[in-house]
């Protein structure tokens, strides 16, 4: 038997009998007739790179290669710095690990010969995403360049029963400006558009679905109607 895998672009429209679906392209979908879903490239497995930058209350560790006792690892105060034998207090905030690494080696040419440092960042406290509202583990959680936003709330466990798929908002500063994306995850499943990407400082929050909580209500005092109930909602 033969599958009928979907490059995803569009929404897709099934037709013909319940059992043998005929896939009809639309919307730039096309149809690639094949056994199996090829596998992905080496480059599919590898999410597009992003800027990560150090915050305040991460934890790095700073090698310098052959000088072991100017290797540390230690923690970004309050206020976005490290110390350092020899190199002194450094304002690491909204940097990247190569410039910190880069900084570090310029102060500390005047004492080690061509100085190597690397910097890895071990613990990032301050490059979380904010997932609110109707999933079933609010809360702060780290992000990676791979984050999505499907990625994002399934790490809160997921939609909560009275959550509301079609009406979830992602807050986003961008040049100082609030911005706000509103998107549909049935959509997102269905391959309609992309999983959008999640960054750093993201607010996700999962609408509510009144309808559900309505219903989810009277079931509690279905038992004691002697007749069926008719409810008119409000759009």
């Amino acid at each position: 038997m033969r599958f009928s895998i979907l490059a995803l672009g569009g929404a897709l429209i099934l037709s013909g009998c319940v059992s043998t679906p005929d896939v009809v392209p639309v919307n730039g979908l096309r149809v690639v007739q094949t056994e199996a879903l090829p596998p992905p490239s080496r480059g599919d497995l590898v999410a597009s790179d992003r800027e990560s930058l150090i915050g305040p209350l991460d934890t790095i560790a700073i090698t310098v290669y052959g000088v072991e006792a100017l290797s540390t690892e230690t923690q970004v105060d309050s206020s976005g710095r490290i110390a350092m034998p020899l190199v002194g207090t450094v304002d690491v905030r909204g940097k990247t690990a190569p410039e910190v690494s880069s900084f570090v080696a310029d102060r500390l040419r005047q004492y080690v010969k061509n100085p190597q440092v690397t910097v890895n960042v071990r613990n990032s406290a301050s490059q979380v995403v904010t997932v609110d509202g109707e999933v079933e583990s609010p809360g702060l959680y780290p992000v990676t360049n791979q984050m999505t936003l499907m990625r994002a709330i399934a790490s809160a466990e997921g939609v909560s029963e009275f959550g509301n798929t079609k009406d979830v908002v992602v807050l986003r500063t961008v040049d100082g400006a609030r911005m706000a994306g509103l998107y549909n995850l049935g959509a997102i499943r269905r391959g309609v558009y992309m999983d959008p990407p999640i960054y750093a400082n993201d607010v996700v929050v999962v609408g509510d679905s009144p309808q559900r909580r309505l219903f989810k209500d009277l079931v509690s005092v279905a038992p004691l109607l002697t007749a069926p109930l008719i409810i008119a909602l409000q759009n």
